[in-house]
């Protein structure tokens, strides 16, 4: 029972982190390009690697796991949000950016999950 409310409860923060990012993105940016999910899906790779390789190793117990990254860091990211905003670029004709969308996503997402796991090993 304890595994379930250190999900949920990490889920729910980590869902309205993700919701601010995304207000805060579309202010700075406005609704042309997804932003928010892009920073989300990038920061949240970024973060899980340094989770995983600094913080947890130095925790006690499966719930810290549970809580940080299945629900706070499986909250904050979006790959849901981020493919459908990938098809709705397309749909809207912007073939282009969108194809740039999906490639700077995903690149920049496995090279913040590897910088956060060196950062994390060398903290360490």
């Amino acid at each position: 029972m304890q595994g379930l409310l250190a999900v949920m409860s990490g889920g729910a923060l980590g869902a309205l982190a993700r919701h601010l990012v995304g207000i805060g993105t579309f202010r700075l940016f406005g609704a042309g390009f997804p932003a928010g999910t892009f920073v989300v899906n990038v920061l949240g790779s970024f973060l899980m690697g340094l989770v995983i390789s600094w913080v947890l190793p130095r925790l006690p117990g499966v719930e810290w796991r549970l809580f940080l990254a299945t629900g706070l860091l499986g909250g904050f990211t979006t790959f849901s949000a981020f493919s459908l905003d990938a098809v709705t670029l397309w749909e809207r004709g912007a073939t282009t950016q969108s194809l740039l969308y999906v490639a700077a996503s995903v690149l920049l997402a496995i090279f913040a999950l590897f910088a956060g796991l060196a950062l994390g090993r060398m903290a360490g």
